[in-house]
């Protein structure tokens, strides 16, 4: 990957802590995450950085919230998930930094777009998200898919997990076990499609202080704001990145 610029390094601290933010209950940071790094990384390159962070911080979570998880939810995504990274790492394998960056511009784009309908329909659309086999399908494939090519599954595993009416604590559990087991399954496909080098995992080992800043100042700052605002300015800035990758 070569030696970092001074904007590429500002870059990835401020990923690293937003990894560790974001597993706090800021849940749209990885979207935002995702769009910052491919403004200064070559969309694969940026991809694979990505990944170590977000497996230090998913083993955080997992502790925090070990006991707090409902199994089954996750053993009838998981068949469906298997079948999205299949789908994605095919996709990876063929596709170039040139034509993934708007691919993923876009996608991002779909998921703020959903994730923006969640939060303002509030209760309403909890109705509207049924509980069948079809959807569990769908969200599974979708979510593998997300999280394969552009570590943005949040979007979509939250949407299927609203639609399970889980307590909030039960609701991260569930997640945080969901994203370590994915996240850990894709580390040798990254590795194979050399998305994830000697060079990158150095760099993920300096940023454990700044994932695990992340963490601390999660767990202090967002019982202290108001999250519905703070989530509307990081996905107003993700839209603004996304569209940034759609158009380039």
């Amino acid at each position: 990957m070569g030696e970092l610029t001074v904007l590429q390094l500002i870059i990835v601290i401020i990923a690293g802590f937003g990894c560790g933010f974001a597993k706090t209950g800021i849940a749209t940071l990885g979207v935002f995450n995702a769009v910052l790094m491919m403004q200064v990384f070559p969309a694969k390159a940026s991809v694979g950085l990505l990944l170590p962070m977000l497996i230090a911080a998913d083993i955080a979570a997992v502790i925090v919230y070990r006991r707090h998880v409902v199994w089954k939810h996750l053993f009838a995504l998981l068949p469906w998930v298997l079948v999205g990274l299949a789908g994605g790492y095919l996709l990876l394998s063929v596709i170039d930094d040139t034509r993934l960056r708007p691919l993923l511009g876009c996608m991002l784009l779909v998921l703020i777009g959903v994730q923006l309908l969640k939060d303002y329909a509030g209760s309403a659309m909890k109705l509207l998200i049924p509980e069948s086999a079809w959807f569990t399908t769908i969200m599974g494939s979708l979510a593998g898919f997300a999280t394969m090519v552009g570590n943005v599954s949040g979007v979509v595993m939250s949407m299927y997990l609203l639609g399970k009416k889980l307590p909030k604590e039960v609701f991260v559990g569930t997640g945080a076990w969901f994203y370590l087991t994915v996240n850990l399954i894709k580390l040798p496909l990254f590795i194979h499609l050399d998305m994830i080098t000697a060079d990158s995992v150095q760099i993920n080992l300096w940023l454990i202080p700044a994932i695990a800043a992340g963490i601390c100042a999660g767990i202090y700052v967002i019982p202290r704001i108001k999250q519905s605002q703070f989530q509307f300015i990081v996905l107003l800035l993700g839209m603004c990145g996304a569209i940034m990758l759609t158009v380039q």
